[in-house]
């Protein structure tokens, strides 16, 4: 899918393109259920007033969620049993319910 876009500038375009890579956040929505496939080394709670902490076993490989907001570049908000956290896409994917 290619958008472009002008501005008020005669040279100036821009043009998005949708790579394989950002393809897969296509599945993803807000009420789509998770899998951790890896633990993340710190952990980012999700409020408004968010803390960092080291992910002593908190969050582990096969954990279940269920995602609760979309942030910027591929992180996201997602509600598991023990709180929510942000995690980046690269340490879960869609669950697939069938499995």
């Amino acid at each position: 899918m290619h958008t472009l876009l002008r501005f008020g500038y005669p040279s100036l375009s821009v043009r998005c393109q949708l790579d394989s890579a950002s393809s897969e956040g296509k599945q993803l929505t807000v009420g789509s259920p998770i899998v951790v496939v890896e633990a993340p080394p710190t952990l980012k709670t999700a409020t408004p007033m968010p803390s960092l902490k080291i992910n002593s076993g908190l969050v582990k490989e096969g954990d279940v969620g269920r995602i609760i907001a979309r942030k910027p570049k591929d992180v996201w908000a997602v509600r598991l049993a023990i709180g929510a956290y942000l995690l980046d896409g690269k340490y879960f994917k869609p669950l697939d319910i069938s499995e």
